[in-house]
């Protein structure tokens, strides 16, 4: 059955900044290098309390020593020092402060993606109850809510526009620039600060074990011999504005919710397909157009299997396509907008990354899954995010 696809709707929107933090380092100069030296994030488990899980993460050096500013001392958390940090990397909060002076604070709107926000402060709260009573200083509303990180980074950039946070798993900070697009093409607001930040807790390594999803090594997407993820953290954010020194542009993206399975995909890959069809509809291309597709590609069996045989059906043998979790881990709710990131610097660069730690593809792989690096000079990249329950979001992206 093929998709029903939507009409173009809404011009591209510039892309005036954007930044990345991850276990490769902070700022878009780390993730570059990294990318090109084809040096991995990843390394033996070394968060939390012994005895530690025995698996790989991508953690973010030097969260310690983060400091958030007096003025911020009631929302203390992991995730925000980490939003924190990541703010401050490639002049991306001047550009958003300047955003704000330009439209006025009420015509910027905040969108972040998050998985479990602050829920590392929840967990230690609750440990370190004393006689059933959490201590006064970690009882702290602020920090313990859902919508903490977009409340937060509203703060910090002194945005009041609309101000949502988006919480559906692993595609949450690639369906904020859905939901910027939608706010923006309906007058709502005259830009847009996107992004997203997850950071590492128990729940998340425990949960994620929980459901014999996670690697003993580090992750190897699309590779048949494939036994699960590495997870990781990371920040990052994107200024979308109607027309501007654009970086480059939002072309088009595409969601759905296939609904199959609490934790599943849908074996023949519908959700994945629909949103990637409506991605390229709404920015008016056809498959053969996009040069780099940034794959969801977690390294676990079912997903990347489901994934693989969407794109084979999907897209040309001329697309390189690849899972850049080899580097970064995945980062949950951050992996939307930090591997959006990746695919911006595709367009930048012509540097497409291939497929790290992978060596014998899965039999599921069409060409287009590559594992190899190449420098190849594009015009439009596509990057996917699927979360649990099928929520699924494609972007598409072109160069400036």
């Amino acid at each position: 059955m093929q998709p029903v696809l939507p009409p173009r709707s809404g011009a591209p929107l510039a892309i005036t900044a954007h930044t990345a933090t991850t276990a490769l380092g902070a700022g878009l100069r780390a993730q570059r290098e990294a990318l090109r030296a084809g040096r991995s994030g990843l390394r033996r488990n070394d968060f939390g309390p012994e005895p530690r899980l025995d698996c790989w993460i991508g953690r973010v050096d030097g969260l310690e020593q983060v400091a958030l500013p007096a003025a911020f001392g009631e929302w203390e958390s992991r995730n925000h020092r980490l939003a924190w940090h990541a703010l401050h990397q490639d002049g991306f909060l001047d550009a958003a402060t300047a955003a704000v002076a330009r439209h006025g604070a009420t015509r910027v709107a905040v969108l972040m993606g998050t998985s479990t926000s602050s829920i590392g402060e929840t967990e230690a709260a609750y440990a370190q109850q004393i006689d059933g009573r959490i201590p006064d200083a970690l009882v702290r509303l602020l920090v313990h809510s859902p919508h903490a990180l977009g409340d937060f980074v509203a703060l910090a950039t002194g945005a009041r526009g609309p101000c949502m946070t988006v919480a559906t798993a692993c595609s949450s900070s690639a369906k904020v620039f859905a939901l910027a697009a939608r706010l923006l093409h309906a007058g709502l607001a005259d830009a847009a600060i996107v992004g997203g930040v997850d950071t590492l807790c128990g729940s998340v390594l425990y949960g994620f074990n929980a459901l014999q999803l996670v690697s003993p090594e580090p992750c190897r997407p699309f590779d048949a011999r494939r036994d699960g993820l590495s997870l990781g953290e990371a920040g990052g954010f994107a200024l979308l504005e109607h027309a501007g020194d654009a970086r480059a542009w939002l072309c088009g993206y595409g969601e759905s919710s296939d609904a199959h399975h609490m934790s599943a995909p849908h074996p023949q890959g519908l959700g994945a397909r629909r949103a990637m069809a409506d991605a390229l509809a709404r920015a008016g291309l056809e498959p053969d157009a996009i040069g780099y597709l940034n794959l969801h590609g977690t390294a676990t069996p079912a997903n990347d299997t489901v994934e693989a045989q969407a794109i084979a059906a999907l897209f040309p043998e001329t697309l390189h396509a690849s899972s850049t979790k080899g580097w970064t881990g995945h980062t949950l709710g951050a992996a939307g907008i930090v591997e959006s990131v990746i695919a911006l610097l595709a367009l930048e660069d012509g540097l497409l990354p291939g497929t790290l730690n992978s060596r014998e593809p899965d039999p599921a792989c069409g060409p287009q899954v590559r594992f190899q690096t190449v420098q190849q000079t594009i015009g439009y990249a596509m990057n996917n995010a699927f979360g649990f329950g099928g929520n699924n979001c494609s972007l598409v992206f072109g160069r400036a």
